[in-house]
């Protein structure tokens, strides 16, 4: 069985944010074992997981995307939107726009330094809205197909 909502995160600045905490404070009890999808509904942020410690991880993020993928850059065709909007799209085509978590004993299986980030691309970027997907594998029906070839 799956259940999906929608959530919605306070502004965040442009940058990489931890937001693991902002997800699971708006999640229903999780069943004993599944998996969680998350997908970000915009085209210029993205998702990943990575490490929740270390505030430089993310400035290091930030300082190679920027680096890699330059605001403004001449050969950009896309800009009634802003020097930041194309190279937004690119970066957020990238990075990806979901991530997808086991759930353990009605827990997110993250491990120890693993966080979800939220990419923030835009200087201007409004608060995001994030589909949740949740699978239940103690409610799911199994089933076991067999897909047979013949070769003559």
């Amino acid at each position: 069985m799956a259940t999906t909502f929608d959530i919605q995160l306070p502004h965040y600045p442009r940058g990489f944010h931890l937001i693991t905490r902002d997800i699971i404070s708006q999640l229903p009890a999780l069943p004993e074992s599944g998996l969680l999808v998350i997908f970000i509904k915009h085209t210029s942020a993205g998702l990943t997981i990575n490490e929740n410690a270390d505030p430089d991880v993310r400035h290091d993020f930030q300082t190679f995307f920027n680096k890699l993928v330059p605001d403004g850059a001449p050969y950009f065709i896309h800009t009634l939107e802003g020097p930041d909007d194309m190279s937004a799209h690119i970066k957020a085509s990238l990075i990806g726009s979901s991530v997808t978590i086991p759930i353990k004993n009605h827990r997110l299986n993250l491990g120890t330094w693993q966080g979800v980030y939220l990419c923030e691309f835009r200087d201007g970027g409004d608060t995001r809205k994030l589909s949740i997907t949740f699978h239940d594998r103690t409610r799911t029906e199994t089933r076991t197909y067999c897909l047979y070839s013949s070769f003559t």
